[in-house]
């Protein structure tokens, strides 16, 4: 392995320890019973995207269509989500994030976002500046994954 490919290795460990930590506090500041991160995905999308069928989500997700039924059923049961057959194939379903769906999304992402922000209170300028910097090297990083 040359230098590079050492570096990367490095620096892609101290990456996935670093993001893990924070959704891991982020996910702990929200209430037991709360949303699935997996739910809370799919809602974001569907917010995002607008409807989709399960099996479109599922493939977007990266998950076995199984497993995103049980996240669509949990949203559903939930009101969060709702289910309706599609108007071009009656025998495809399409999902939709629902009112309370996106309010729901809207309160989580404030409650994070403000949680971030406090964080950020403590960085100097010059900190908060290098890693607005970084945000389109991560976006592209996520794209990749």
């Amino acid at each position: 392995m040359n230098t590079r490919d050492e570096d990367a290795v490095a620096l892609a460990a101290g990456l996935r320890l670093a993001m893990g930590r924070i959704v891991r506090r982020l996910r702990q500041a929200h209430a037991v019973g709360d949303l699935t991160l997996s739910g809370v995905s799919v809602l974001a999308r569907l917010a995002a995207a607008g409807p989709d069928s399960p099996g479109s989500l599922a493939e977007l997700e990266r998950v076995r269509p199984q497993a995103m039924a049980t996240t669509l059923a949990g949203l559903e049961r939930r009101g969060l989500v709702s289910r309706a057959p599609d108007a071009a194939d009656g025998r495809r379903a399409v999902v939709s994030v629902t009112a309370a769906g996106r309010s729901v999304l809207e309160e989580r992402r404030s409650e994070s976002v403000e949680r971030l922000a406090r964080a950020l209170d403590e960085f100097t300028p010059q900190e908060r500046a290098a890693l607005r910097a970084a945000m389109p090297l991560l976006d592209r990083l996520a794209d990749r994954l």
